[in-house]
């Protein structure tokens, strides 16, 4: 899910065209052609071309479609510090630390993403602090799905996440939520400012 940087915060804006070359990089270094990861992933080869040009903006499920067909952890896709789980053998470390100023993100036209922890391994689960820029159902084409479960707690403002089955819940600043992510769903801000969201996403 998503996150727009308050106008108190100094982070560096998010950098498409660096993500659009990491995307390229990883590909590349995978020996896959566009129409080879496009068929991987289920992507259009032409939304392919234009994230690695940094043309648009896509919603994490694409992403992590991406990620799946390149077999690496989403966050590989946003942070070169990312890596794989270690070889046999491999020194995990036990703790990593990440600040919000320092995370690598993704400005989306619904959600803004600051990814968080991508240093550490192996994860097993994508934590991200988000803002949930959209306000209506109408901005999305269509609901967002993803495997695995997923949970969000509210940091500010209120949100209403839509499902795809015609339920919705309201979440208000401290409360929280887990659902099933392979069900369609959107976030929808219902405040006076863009709600600031955590949420941790899993696979599994």
């Amino acid at each position: 899910m998503p996150v727009k940087p308050s106008g108190k915060r100094s982070a560096a804006p998010p950098d498409r065209a660096r993500m659009g070359e990491r995307l390229r990089e990883i590909r590349k270094g995978r020996r896959l052609t566009l129409k080879a990861l496009s068929e991987r992933s289920g992507v259009a080869l032409s939304t392919l071309s234009k994230i690695e040009l940094g043309q648009i903006s896509v919603s994490y499920e694409k992403f992590a479609a991406v990620a799946r067909a390149l077999e690496v952890d989403i966050a590989q896709l946003f942070d070169p510090r990312a890596q794989a789980a270690p070889v046999d053998g491999g020194k995990r470390p036990v703790v990593v630390r990440s600040t919000l100023d320092a995370a690598p993100g993704y400005d989306s036209q619904n959600y803004d993403y600051r990814m968080l922890a991508t240093d550490f391994p192996g994860k097993r689960m994508t934590p991200l602090h988000g803002t949930i820029v959209a306000r209506a159902l109408s901005q999305f084409p269509d609901f967002i799905r993803h495997a695995g479960q997923e949970f969000v707690m509210v940091l500010s403002g209120s949100v209403r996440i839509h499902f795809e089955t015609g339920e919705a819940i309201e979440l208000k600043r401290q409360e929280s939520a887990y659902f099933d992510s392979g069900v369609g769903h959107i976030y929808l801000s219902t405040g006076k400012a863009d709600a600031q969201v955590v949420v941790v996403m899993a696979e599994r």
